[in-house]
């Protein structure tokens, strides 16, 4: 229970690196109440989950390539500011996304953010960059490394349901012009993290992953 509370205490710090997950939550619980959002907060755990799991067994090491980055980042980033574009447009009902329906079911929504959490793969190596420090600061046994990712992955579901309450409470206080200036912001700053991975320095040791 100890490394389980310890991953949750790190994994929150770690969900203080606001990124384009957190933007689409708080965009979706904005427009659509907490409720509808909860799915999507489970779906970025899982990809979070899958990420650690992939992080642990070494394929981190696999992306360490620069080719095999440049790849990722640019499919990333790509992934990103289409989605940025197509939340812009859809205040002015247009959809530049098949499949993406501009007012979604909770199974649209799951979908697009599966596919959006999984347009970041570098995120793998991210995890991997923390689990080695914190490996080699605090040695683990097997039972207490899988205590501590549990803990990581607790606190991604903490966060996002914070942020999907404070979307949903937020829309209840502003008038539908400003949400539709909200979600206008949310789109570009989504489509700024798109441009942001395409062009930063793509070094081993400098590597953030926003989420």
């Amino acid at each position: 229970m100890k490394r389980y509370l310890e991953g949750i205490r790190f994994g929150l710090i770690l969900q203080f690196i606001i990124g384009p997950m957190c933007l689409l939550v708080f965009h979706t619980a904005n427009n659509h109440g907490f409720f509808f959002t909860i799915p999507l907060v489970f779906v970025i755990a899982l990809v979070d989950a899958i990420y650690i799991i992939l992080a642990c067994i070494g394929v981190s090491k696999i992306l360490e390539k620069k080719k095999f980055q440049d790849l990722f980042r640019i499919i990333g980033s790509v992934v990103l500011i289409v989605f940025g574009i197509n939340t812009i447009l859809n205040v002015f009902d247009i959809n530049v996304i098949p499949g993406i329906q501009i007012h979604p079911s909770t199974k649209n929504v799951v979908l697009q953010g599966f596919f959006l959490a999984l347009a970041n793969p570098i995120t793998i190596m991210f995890w991997g960059s923390v689990l080695t420090t914190k490996l080699v600061d605090d040695p683990m046994r097997k039972r207490e490394l899988l205590l501590f990712c549990l803990g990581l992955v607790s606190a991604t579901i903490l966060f996002q349901l914070g942020v999907a309450f404070l979307g949903a409470f937020v829309s209840k206080l502003l008038p539908e012009k400003i949400i539709q200036i909200l979600n206008v912001a949310v789109g570009f700053f989504i489509i700024y993290f798109g441009f942001k991975q395409l062009f930063k320095n793509n070094r081993t040791n400098s590597v953030i992953s926003s989420k």
